[in-house]
This record gives structure tokens, sequence and C-alpha cells, in this order.
């Protein structure tokens, strides 16, 4: 034990805790080590802990104690390729695979200890703080609040065009890491915490560039989008930090949409606020910030109201654009390199025929299979499918086909039958695909599109896959009466891509009234959403829609989709994204 938790342990309240050690299984299977803190007398209380980069949770045992939370369990993790958990030292595919872990880690807390979400409190340190502010955006769970410390929105990096060098390293070498480059030394005045972190062991000096890049991305995002975080927050800030840019906290405060939040700097401090000298300052602030998102009624986040990006984003775009931007003109080129040699792609053919975002277009992207009029073409359209948003929409469709599989595993175990019904299903590709791998004929599925071509490709995919199960018809998706005209009931609705589609939240909220009053309680509705997308500009600038204008997008944060979903009495049950962020797939049961 080190002189300084010698010395904490003496100056602390005493009270018992019994710390014991576990592992949780994650999304993908890997096993996750934490730590637990209870007291004698458990309520069903909780604050999780999420360690900055490089660390585990061991180094927070001192920090439990100080807290002082009497009638608080508290959980640490080791996040992956840190501690004593698995992986190489230091790596993860993505940062959000990190985000994916909390989620696996909050939900593995709420079931094993019976602790809702609601009754939680997060906290987190530099890396970990991040992780906990994009579990705050993406996922939209309800808790109670959260502690960030030092969050690493903006790290410092002190050689010129690090960060573009680093992106370079790491499509030559998609495996590359980097040494740190701060010592001990320059994260804590304290001598003693500065000589136990030289001397841990457990800490990995490394870290992959794969994290690193990822982390910038994902950080610039989560500020740009704090907006629809309405959880209380308190923000812990370092006046002397070699590591992190303070100015980012400042913006992501500013940002932030929960009415509740606060920003506490503390001048002479270096990174590791809680390892700090006089972190007795930091934990005290923490402490009662703890307390009081504990100590009263609650009733979750302060509640949004659905409607329009404050940004007006969407009401911008949907404006011509201003003739003496450079942009504007280069958006012009794009739309004629388009409608000219684009033309030789069949994909881009088939966007400036239908849509863009038409369902005989999202079937064609589906297929991934590039075709055009001589190899030029084949190249363009190869080009073409290759964008992000195309890679990102062929990700949703595995998660859809995951979800899928996952509600008639379980409605299979309980009812003879299982109908499935998608009110915009284009082809019904993902359908079809997910039934020909089940091959079990008590399911059933009814596709309807408004657009008969897509229906047409639909009918010729079945013949081809030798699927007899499946009907399909054309209807309107936003009919209540073509609703409840569906003839045999679902067990199952699926509502891909379509939501996005439309900016009015009063459409969106009467169909999903309408999908409720078709399913029976304990059913289950598939939904997908897009919180954000990179490219909405160039989109809304160069491409057309279904009825011949501008595709205009209409990101909706997850927490307005599942403030929409909930009203409408569904209760979100499991989600997956893609790394970014730009499509979320939730299954919701119906209440």
């Amino acid at each position: 034990m080190n002189q300084a938790l010698k010395k904490q342990i003496h100056t602390t309240p005493p009270f018992f805790l019994r710390m014991s050690e576990h592992t949780l299984v994650s999304w993908d299977g890997t096993e996750l080590f934490y730590r637990a803190w209870h007291p004698l007398h458990i309520q069903k209380k909780a604050l999780l802990v999420f360690h900055g980069g490089h660390e585990h949770s061991g180094r927070f045992h001192e920090l439990v104690h100080r807290l002082g939370l009497r009638d608080v369990s508290v959980f640490a993790w080791d996040a992956r390729g840190h501690g004593r958990s698995p992986g190489v030292r230091g790596h993860a595919r993505h940062f959000h695979d990190f985000v994916r872990d909390a989620d696996a880690f909050i939900r593995h807390v709420s079931e094993t200890y019976g602790i809702p979400t609601s009754d939680m409190v997060l906290l987190g340190h530099s890396v970990g703080s991040v992780i906990i502010c994009t579990w705050l955006l993406d996922y939209a769970r309800p808790v109670r609040g959260a502690v960030i410390g030092s969050p690493a929105f903006h790290v410092k990096l002190y050689v010129p065009f690090a960060l573009p060098g680093l992106r370079l390293l790491q499509r030559l070498f998609p495996n590359a890491s980097v040494q740190s480059y701060v010592r001990p030394a320059f994260l804590t005045h304290d001598r003693w915490e500065a000589e136990a972190r030289r001397t841990d062991g457990l800490i990995t000096s490394r870290i992959s560039v794969s994290v690193l890049t990822s982390l910038f991305d994902t950080a610039n995002r989560v500020i740009a989008g704090a907006g629809s975080i309405t959880t209380p927050i308190l923000c812990l800030s370092a006046g002397k930090d070699w590591v992190v840019h303070q100015r980012a906290h400042q913006a992501f405060i500013r940002n932030l949409g929960s009415p509740a939040k606060a920003l506490r700097v503390y001048p002479d401090f270096f990174h590791e606020i809680f390892h700090e000298k006089d972190r007795h300052l930091a934990v005290q602030d923490a402490r009662q910030f703890i307390e009081a998102v504990f100590s009263g009624d609650w009733s979750g986040p302060a509640r949004r109201t659905p409607g329009p990006a404050a940004s007006g984003i969407h009401a911008r775009l949907s404006q011509p654009a201003p003739w003496f931007r450079p942009r504007t003109w280069l958006y012009a080129i794009t739309r004629l390199a388009l409608r000219t040699a684009g033309r030789l792609s069949r994909g881009i053919r088939i966007g400036l025929r239908s849509g863009f975002d038409s369902g005989p277009m999202l079937d064609y992207v589906y297929e991934n299979s590039a075709q055009g009029w001589t190899s030029l073409g084949r190249f363009i359209d190869r080009q073409y499918l290759h964008a992000r948003g195309w890679r990102h929409i062929r990700t949703r469709e595995e998660h859809l086909r995951v979800l899928l599989r996952s509600a008639l595993d379980r409605l299979l175990r309980d009812h003879e039958s299982v109908h499935i019904l998608d009110p915009a299903a284009g082809a019904g590709r993902y359908i079809l695909r997910t039934l020909a791998e089940i091959n079990d004929t008590r399911i059933t599925a009814l596709c309807r599109d408004i657009d008969e071509a897509g229906l047409r490709n639909g009918r010729e995919l079945a013949g081809r896959m030798g699927i007899n199960g499946v009907r399909f018809e054309r209807a309107d998706a936003f009919d209540p009466e073509a609703m409840r005209n569906a003839g045999t009931r679902p067990d199952v609705v699926i509502v891909s891509g379509l939501f996005e589609l439309f900016p009015s939240d009063d459409l969106v909220g009467r169909t999903l009234r309408a999908i409720h009053g078709a399913l029976r309680p304990g059913r289950i509705l598939i939904y997908t959403n897009q919180p954000h997308h990179p490219q909405l500009e160039l989109i809304a600038r160069t491409l057309n829609n279904r009825e011949g204008t501008p595709w205009v997008m209409r990101p909706r944060p997850q927490a307005d989709m599942n403030a929409l979903v909930g009203t409408a009495g569904f209760e979100p049950r499991d989600m997956l994204m893609d790394d970014e962020g730009v499509f979320t797939v939730t299954l919701a049961a119906r209440l």
C-alpha cells in the first residue's frame, strides 16, 4: 500500500465497505474485469466509475473511500485492453467499442444488483469522461447525474500536424500504437501519487492509434450534440492541464442541454484531478453533487420536447445556398459531375431517376455490387457505394437483422407463430435474408411500401430465394386506416429508414400511436433513427430525394426519438449503432 493511500485511510471518517472482484460478458463476448464496493446496508443506489486512458479500476480505491457515500454501492471497471481486462494493451478497434462496453457494464450492474439506471450516477476521468458523455448522447438512458473529471475532448498533440500523421499511420498500419508523452510528474503535484503511477504494473504506457483518432472524432460529435443531453453534469477541469485543452470543457458545458450543469476549475491542478495534491477539493465538489442528485424527488433527466433542432440546420438547408459562398460553386460542380459522368454508375442513375432516399436506391446499396457502363462506370459506382453514409446504411441493415432475429427467437419460445409487418419495406431485403437464415415456416411477413418498383423487386427477390411466407402490397405507411386493416395482427413491426425522411414530429408520433394500436402488449417494435450525419450539407446541395427536390435530412437526437416512442406507449430495450453514431436500430416493447 503506497504512503498516499495510508495517509488517506487515516484521515477518512471510518465506515465499512466490502470490496469484491467480478467479471461481466460484454457485447462481443469479451469478459471485462470490475471491482465493487458495497456498504454494510446495501441500498439501491450505484456510482459507476470509468478510469482514464492507460489506467485501471484499482487506481480509484482511495477515491471510493474519500467520497464516503455510505448508502451507495460503487462499481469500477477495467476497460478492454486495460488493467485486468483482456486485450492488447491500450487497444480497441474503435473508441465506440468502449462506449458499447460501457452500456454492457451499466446494464450488467442494473440487472445483477437490481439497481435501475435511474438510481445511478456516473463518474469518469479523462477518456472515461468522454465514454460517459458519448453514452449519454447515444443511448439516451436516464441516470441521476454524471461527474466528468478532465474530460479528454481535445487531447493536446504537441507535434505539428500530428493528427493527420496519425490518420495516415492508421491507414498504413491499422494496429499501430504510440507511447504516452506525459510523465507522471506532469499529471499530479503529489510526488507519492506520481511514484505510484510510475511503478504500477497494471498501467499501460501505450495507446492505439485507432483509439486516439476515433476519440478525437467522437469528442467533436459529442460537443456538437451536447444540446440533447439533459442529464445533470458536473465538469471538473484542471487549470494547468498538460494533456487536454480546457476550452473544449467550456464548449461542452456551454452547449449542454441540461439545466443542471456546472464547470469547476482548479487553477493549479494538473490533469489527474482525483490524484492531485489538493484532491480533497475536487472530491468534496463531487461528493456534494452526487449527494444532491441522489436526494429528493427525481423524475428523470429534464424532459425535452421533441421538435426542430435548435441549430435550425434543417431550416437552413431547406433554403437555397448563398451564391457568393465558394462552397456553393463546389456543390454546383458536384451536381454537374453526377448528372454527366456520374450516369456511368448504375447506382447514381437509380438515385437520379428514383431519388437517392428511395426504396430501389436503398436496395441497391444493400446489394453492394458495383455496376455501370464500362470499367470507368463500375469504378465510379464502387466509390459511390463506398461513401460513408452508404457504409453506415449497410451496417444498419446488419443491426436490423440482428435485432429482428433476437425478437423472433424471443417470440417463438412463447407463441406458435409470429407475423411481421414492415409498413415501408421497399424490397424487404433484410426481412427476406433473416427469414432465409432462420427457415421456420411459423414466421410470416407483410411488406408494404408506397413505391410499386420496390415491391416488385421484393417479389422477385423472394422468388429467387424460395421464400413463400411473405406478401407484398402497396400502402401508405402514414395511413392509420391502412395500419388497422393489415389483416393478421402483427407480432413485430419494423420501421426502417422512414422517420428519418420526414421533419414532422407530429407525423411520426401519429404513426407510432397507430403501430401501438396494431400491436398487442409485449409485442415488438424495431425502429431506426439518424441522430446525425457528417455530410448533411453536401447531400442537401447535391442529391435529389424521391420527390425530385433536394434531399434535406432531419436528424433527430436519440433522446428525441426515444421520447416520441415512449409517449406512444413503447419501452426501448436494446439498441445497436455504427461507430460514428449515424444510424441507430432500437428494439422496443409495446406496453
